[in-house]
């Protein structure tokens, strides 16, 4: 099986890789020759950031339910793995999704690069190149060499290249490229208005096209020409302004320039990406809590985070034919963006393009009912329903388990989580009445009227159920869960809501 991997950088990378995560979890999946693999790599030297925390948490829990129900049952259709998931030989690797980066968790700039250290000629140098002011964790004013380096690179993308350089030398590089295969692919996702990830773009996509230049890899000579997509995500939220932060909203369009600029030599003017995906947005909404790093750093999910998360997806299906390399040299590079039909300020399913609109809509709106049905009637119905009872049981036992109470359960709520805070901000995305009956839960859907339509309530949902469990045999009731309630619910959305699939 073709591996697709995914190189998250900083909080937006783990933002992007949450929604894609969601949009995995209900379903979507790419229209390509091959199926895909998913190795998610999150490189962030803040690991107190409670986006990659989120991120990770729910990564986790998609791995445990793919590993107990399986692969082929409509939802959770596609296997995400860590790294060394891959790795047959011993390593040093975690079975973490992020990479940990060396020397920087309480760290200073200065003595990571061992200023102190440097003959005179190159401490100039070094002052020069890093020459500026900034402002701590405790909101005073340094020297950009002072820089404490645990809550990231705090807009800095200098300080960034030089410590993300480091992930050439690591273990989990030498096994990336050891077991990249030539049907394997890349994907990179970054903001460019920051520090993280404008630094970690270039450095990583550099890095990957040098690699079998690097005496420390032993791969198989197919990363030069591999197959390399990217996301850069340009402004798209705001900030409160705060005078002693580091971080300033009036900096973001300076710093996009500035990237862009570089970016315009180093990555599209000479080729090194295949298929490049632009992405911002008016970020004129309810500013973002400033914060640097030191408070843990989470927003609320964001629609261009979602619609990022799309560009995966299209990457994945454009054909490899339309990707060839040639000496590290993209032959027919790709840039894209993306729209909406139309420019409002809380986005619906029918806002979308035809193409998207059907990409998604069936999918995410049969998650919401499985979210629904579990949130607020299978402990009623656990047991008494025949869909419960038929072999394997989803009895109360079942609901007791670490995999419903936990995996399950964890992950459910978290999707809950995302669409709400995607819906509150603004640009929202909002296709969903969460709260209301279930035939009114689409918004802009009418559920079709008839002498033989028959009510979308609970009772008919079990109905559903019920008659779809008949007769089927079932490896377990982890696997039970999974495939039946994706039948239902595909079943009630184009049966009921005329939803195509």
């Amino acid at each position: 099986m073709a591996r697709l991997f995914i190189f998250a950088i900083g909080g937006t990378g783990s933002r992007v890789l949450k929604s894609l995560t969601m949009l995995l979890a209900a379903g979507v999946r790419a229209n390509s020759k091959h199926e895909f693999e998913i190795v998610p790599i999150i490189i962030d030297p803040h690991k107190s950031n409670e986006d990659l925390k989120r991120t990770e948490r729910l990564l986790g829990n998609y791995q445990a339910i793919v590993d107990h129900a399986g692969l082929g049952n409509g939802f959770f259709n596609t296997r995400i793995v860590t790294l060394n998931k891959l790795v047959s030989s011993e390593n040093r690797m975690s079975g973490s999704f992020a990479f940990s980066l060396q020397q920087v968790a309480g760290q200073k700039f200065r003595d990571y690069i061992d200023f102190n250290q440097l003959d005179a000629a190159n401490k100039a140098l070094t002052d020069i190149l890093f020459s500026g002011q900034s402002i701590n964790k405790r909101h005073e004013q340094i020297d950009l060499l002072d820089i404490e380096m645990d809550i990231g690179f705090v807009g800095n993308p200098n300080i960034g290249s030089v410590v993300l350089n480091q992930f050439k030398d690591s273990e989990e590089f030498k096994e990336f490229a050891s077991n990249f295969n030539a049907e394997d692919r890349v994907f990179i996702i970054s903001s460019i208005f920051g520090g993280t990830g404008a630094a970690g773009f270039p450095t990583i996509l550099k890095n990957i096209r040098d690699a079998m230049n690097n005496r420390n890899i032993d791969g198989k000579g197919f990363l030069q020409d591999a197959k390399i997509g990217a996301l850069t995500a340009m402004p798209y939220f705001n900030i409160e302004k705060e005078a002693d932060s580091p971080i300033q909203k009036s900096d973001f369009i300076a710093k996009t320039k500035a990237a862009l600029y570089y970016y315009k030599d180093n990555v599209t003017g000479n080729n090194s990406v295949n298929a490049l995906y632009y992405i911002g947005d008016d970020y004129s909404g309810k500013p973002y809590k400033n914060d640097p790093g030191d408070n843990g750093q989470q927003n609320d999910a964001h629609f261009v985070e979602f619609a990022a998360a799309l560009a995966i997806i299209d990457f994945m299906e454009i054909p490899d034919a339309d990707l060839e390399c040639d000496g590290g040299k993209a032959i027919r590079p790709v840039y894209k963006e993306f729209a909406t039909r139309n420019d409002v300020t809380d986005i619906a399913f029918s806002d979308f393009e035809d193409y998207t609109q059907r990409k998604t809509e069936l999918p995410l709106s049969q998650f919401v009912l499985f979210k629904r049905f579990l949130d607020e009637h299978i402990s009623t119905a656990a047991g008494k329903e025949a869909w419960s009872n038929d072999a394997p049981e989803l009895d109360q036992k079942f609901l007791d388990d670490r995999f419903y109470r936990t995996n399950i359960s964890e992950f459910l709520h978290a999707f809950g989580e995302w669409l709400r805070e995607m819906s509150n901000n603004k640009r929202g995305f909002a296709p969903f009445n969460l709260n209301a009956p279930l035939d009114a839960i689409i918004k802009n859907r009418n559920v079709n009227k008839g002498w033989f339509t028959g009510k979308v309530d609970y009772a008919m949902y079990d109905s559903k159920l019920s008659k779809l469990s008949k007769g089927k045999s079932y490896s377990s009731a982890q696997q039970k869960l999974v495939q039946l309630f994706f039948e239902a619910t595909e079943d009630i959305l184009t049966s009921k809501f005329g939803l195509k699939n």
